[in-house]
């Protein structure tokens, strides 16, 4: 059944219509503009236009690779420079900048101390707890004191449970050794087995092993030794290290003995 036209709508179009020509528009406007002719690459069979076209993904470069280990050709060449690094350096662990702790002492120090990792409580400088005093204690044995030397840490952070696998992977080692570079000690002492393995010595079997560090043209008498948190816990092992030291230094006084008037004097 057909349904009769709507009279009163349709004049109601009518009457807008009207208005708007007596108030002068003619022509209908849009706000942006349309294509009215199809382009012929953009027609169907039918001449209709086609339904848009995704655009294909605009080639982005994609940003470098975060290296995974540190290079070792990136390294500080010197010593003011690598301390800062160290402060700094994202590949040396995952834990950003808070919390690391300064190494301490001057360059041509007579003795280098490397440890495994900065004491809890450590804020400003390394060693402020128990295993600060034993090493004090130490180092007042063997006749000098912590002033007189280079105290510095394999990590820079405390951490109880080191991950030295992954310190390794991430070319801690490399680290550590332009670091006794840079120091240029005249003998260093290394007090943990894992960092021995960082500088590429077998971790000690006894509580202390005599060694030499090789590095860049660099020979240096080491010592090698459990860490201070082990020589706390075994006594004894404090005996044993003490005696490697009394052989360490006497056999250091017999070479500049053989080496005659020259040797005594360097």
């Amino acid at each position: 059944m057909d349904q009769a036209p709507n009279r009163q709508f349709l004049d109601d179009i009518t009457g807008a219509l009207n208005w708007w020509r007596e108030a002068g528009v003619e022509f209908d406007f849009l706000d942006e503009p349309r294509q009215w002719i199809v382009p012929e690459d953009e027609q169907d069979e039918n001449g209709d236009r086609l339904p848009p076209r995704r655009r294909p993904p605009a080639d982005v470069d994609a940003p470098p690779p975060r290296p995974t280990r540190i290079d070792p050709a990136l390294l500080p060449a010197d010593l003011p420079a690598f301390r800062d690094w160290w402060m700094s350096e994202s590949l040396l662990d995952d834990g950003g900048p808070a919390g690391r702790v300064m190494p301490g002492g001057v360059a041509g120090a007579k003795l280098m101390v490397v440890v495994e990792t900065p004491e809890q409580q450590d804020r400003d400088e390394l060693l402020t707890g128990q295993q600060g005093k034993l090493l004090d204690a130490m180092l007042a044995a063997f006749g000098t004191r912590r002033e007189d030397i280079y105290l510095a840490s394999a990590l820079p952070r405390h951490d109880a449970l080191p991950d030295w696998r992954a310190a390794e992977s991430r070319g801690v080692g490399e680290a550590l050794a332009r670091h006794v570079n840079l120091v240029a000690p005249q003998r260093l002492i290394v007090l943990g087995g894992n960092v021995l393995s960082l500088l590429g010595h077998e971790s000690p079997q006894r509580a202390a092993v005599l060694r030499q560090f090789h590095h860049e043209g660099l020979t240096t008498p080491l010592l090698g030794g459990w860490g201070l948190a082990a020589l706390l816990q075994q006594p004894r092992a404090k005996a044993s290290f003490w005696n490697a030291w009394l052989e360490w230094t006497k056999s250091e006084i017999a070479q500049m003995k053989d080496a005659g008037p020259e040797g005594s004097q360097s």
